[in-house]
């Protein structure tokens, strides 16, 4: 398979094709947003009502498809010992800056948001409260908050992930093809990818990676504005109903961008590897203070019992779907998944094409049992950690009574902040406030870095070492374009609409992937058997 490349002019080295229509569909949604501000925010929502009410169902059982396929193939001997590349070739990466990759640019930056504030508002409703099995805001939901939160953070986000990285690791370092989206789906169609059939799976998956993209920045300068309030007390960044302003969230979209944009001229080897590890140390810092100085068997409790209850009930949990019935009850049900387990699978699928082609990127050398347990198992286990850590100290604080309901009616931004407000009082909120925004700043430059690095990767027909400077910053300014004009217009719940929107193409590609990998498998598993 040959993908046409520019052998001149502005896009020489890239792909015309892709590059243009992702770039022009992207500045169509720009132009639409301004042009018809008023009515965009209303169009969007609707738009992302009719998603959910319709595809929400397949979003559920592609999800968990994705899962069981990566477990099987792992699991099965003949195709779980390959290794991703030449027979005997190591890893490039240790396994601490590996998995420090993985974590930090794939949900890193949302996990720091959502371990308190999910578990806090599944404490108020899910699925349990709404059909009568446990009282809101009492200890007998604590269970429930938890086995609710932990279900969006687990085996799914990241076999989603596993997945898209895996086909296109397998596609590229054992076939070589390019390390290109559509080169995923050469099992299936040959050389026929090599034209307008390739050039639409790449401009899918372009826009899918925007949009992922958007999101994780959209919620993250929404928590940084948060966290700058609490440690500065600037009035200017918060609004009087307790939210982010979208002045502090427009300065702090540029500056982070412009961070990204710039840092990733350096690409994996130098900016990301190093940022990710920053990353993760810090993370383990700030997990220790709140295991040490936090309500510690009540944590270690609720971790446990977390993921008995994850293990036990995640295929009936996973895909349970809740349809609307004209009830209070059933439309309660399904406008609960609609607001959390769809919007989070379309946000997983989104990120998809950027974190499964950096894992593809940072996993050369491993096997793929060994890449499924690394990509699937370790950053789970990460993740129901922070849940169970700070979120189980928020939900202990509001059972005690201490917070008093505070951490209950902040802001989902502010949760996090709220939480080390009870906990430590000014000087101490002030100083771990400053490790959580440093850490937000570095999660936030990773995601947006590694971003910007795949579409640029993508747009250049897999070229990994290519990096021309005027389409690394143009990228930026159109990432940072797109996400400053969704705020401006519906705020972040016109961004969810469009990740929502967005991501339902790519889930068709995915499945395409999945019957790809399983043909090329199943072909090559011969290849290692004594």
């Amino acid at each position: 398979m040959t993908v046409r490349i520019s052998r001149d002019g502005p896009l020489k080295g890239y792909n015309p094709a892709v590059v243009i229509a992702s770039a022009s569909i992207a500045v169509l949604l720009i132009g639409w947003a301004v042009i018809y501000s008023a009515s965009a925010g209303a169009a969007l929502a609707s738009l992302n009502q009719f998603v959910v009410d319709r595809f929400g169902a397949w979003y559920l059982y592609a999800m968990f498809a994705f899962v069981v396929f990566c477990v099987a193939i792992a699991a099965w001997p003949a195709t779980g010992r390959l290794r991703l590349g030449k027979p005997g070739e190591r890893p490039e990466f240790s396994n601490f800056s590996w998995i420090a990759m993985m974590f930090g640019a794939g949900i890193g930056m949302g996990v720091l948001t959502y371990s308190t504030a999910e578990p806090i508002f599944h404490f108020s409703t899910n699925p349990d409260v709404i059909n009568g099995v446990v009282e809101t805001n009492s200890a007998d939901n604590v269970r429930s908050a938890m086995k609710w939160s932990v279900l969006h953070w687990g085996f799914s986000a990241w076999g989603c992930y596993a997945l898209v990285g895996l086909s296109l690791a397998y596609c590229s370092f054992n076939k070589g093809l390019p390390l290109s989206l559509r080169s995923a789906l050469y099992p299936l169609f040959g050389k026929s990818l090599s034209g307008p059939l390739g050039h639409a799976v790449d401009v899918v998956a372009v826009l899918a990676t925007i949009v992922g993209v958007t999101i994780t920045i959209g919620y993250g300068v929404a928590q940084f504005s948060s966290g700058l309030f609490y440690i500065t007390g600037w009035d200017w960044v918060m609004t009087e109903a307790g939210k982010p302003a979208l002045a502090a969230m427009l300065a702090l979209l540029i500056v982070v961008m412009a961070i990204s944009t710039a840092s990733a001229f350096s690409g994996v080897e130098k900016g990301i590897k190093w940022l990710a590890d920053v990353n993760l140390v810090l993370s383990i810092l700030l997990l220790a203070f709140f295991l040490i100085a936090g309500p510690t068997l009540f944590e270690l409790k609720t971790l446990g019992v977390a993921i008995w209850d994850y293990v036990t009930g995640f295929a009936s949990m996973a895909t349970q779907h809740f349809a609307a019935d004209g009830s209070s009850q059933g439309d309660a049900l399904a406008e609960w998944q609609g607001a959390w387990t769809i919007f989070y699978w379309a946000w997983w699928i989104a990120f998809a094409p950027f974190v499964g082609m950096f894992l593809a990127r940072v996993s050369r050398g491993r096997t793929i049992r060994e890449y499924v347990l690394g990509a699937m198992l370790v950053p789970t286990l990460v993740c129901f950690c922070w849940f169970a850590f700070i979120g189980g100290t928020a939900l202990e604080l509001e059972l005690s009574g201490r917070a008093g309901g505070v951490i209950l009616e902040a802001d989902l931004s502010a949760r996090l902040f709220a939480t080390l407000d009870v906990m430590l009082g000014n000087w101490g909120l002030v100083a771990m406030s400053g490790l959580v925004v440093v850490l937000l700043i570095t999660f936030l430059v990773t995601s947006a870095q590694s971003g910007i690095l795949v579409i640029h990767t993508i747009s250049s027909a897999g070229e990994i070492g290519r990096r021309k400077g005027s389409h690394i910053a143009g990228w930026g300014l159109l990432i940072t374009a797109v996400i400053g004009v969704l705020l401006s217009v519906g705020g972040l719940d016109a961004i969810n609409a469009v990740m929502t929107v967005g991501a339902l193409p790519f889930s068709g590609v995915m499945v395409l992937m999945m019957f790809a990998l399983a043909k090329t498998l199943l072909r090559d598993r011969t290849a290692s058997s004594p």
